[in-house]
């Protein structure tokens, strides 16, 4: 069984966790978290939460490691599709958090409200539309098109088209789990724009 810190480490290796990330509590508007975060172990929110249940954080590290770290897609494309995605699940905590990681890899604060417009709005390039088209397919269909794939596949190889789908499955399932167990949004990150 890890301990707190194992897991915090793996969470880091995730991208899911920032060494020197300052938590808070809830917001006064939020609904009280249905599984409280554990005061006694470091790191986010979500951190603090998974650690209630050390294996599956263990277990669920490692796909969401590769997802963030180690996948094939530019890290402005993971980050359209991990905004759009989190957007279409109505997942504030998960927005939160990759605005401020597409900020740091070069999305400026004008393409991430964008986002939530989706892939017809202005600005977009004509692959980056399909991008958040893939995520709204996944999002409400689970499969995407074959108008959507044919465009992806034109500059996307086989291992890049797959991670294009787990990427978006990956946020999906984080945002149904900090919805359902009510992860509060973390000190100084904001939620959906206004």
């Amino acid at each position: 069984m890890k301990d707190h810190a194992s897991i915090r480490a793996l969470m880091v290796v995730a991208g899911l966790v920032f060494p020197t990330a300052v938590v808070s509590g809830q917001e006064a508007d939020s609904p009280e978290p249905r599984i409280p975060p554990l005061e006694s172990a470091d790191g986010l929110n979500i951190t603090k939460t998974l650690a209630h249940h050390p294996e599956l954080a263990d277990a669920w590290g490692s796909f969401a490691g590769y997802v963030f770290r180690g996948s094939t897609l530019p890290p402005r494309h993971r980050e359209l599709l991990i905004l759009r995605i989190g957007y279409l699940c109505g997942s504030e905590y998960e927005w939160g958090q990759h605005a401020r990681i597409a900020r740091g890899v070069g999305l400026s604060d004008e393409e991430i409200v964008r986002v939530t417009e989706g892939p017809e709005a202005a600005g977009w390039s004509s692959f980056e539309s399909t991008l958040l088209r893939a995520a709204d397919e996944l999002d409400r269909d689970a499969a995407i098109s074959d108008r959507t794939w044919a465009e992806l596949e034109a500059r996307y190889d086989t291992k890049q088209l797959m991670d294009v789908v787990f990427t978006v499955g990956e946020y999906n399932l984080v945002s149904m789990a900090l919805k359902s167990f009510r992860v509060q949004l973390d000190e100084g990150v904001e939620g959906f724009p206004p």
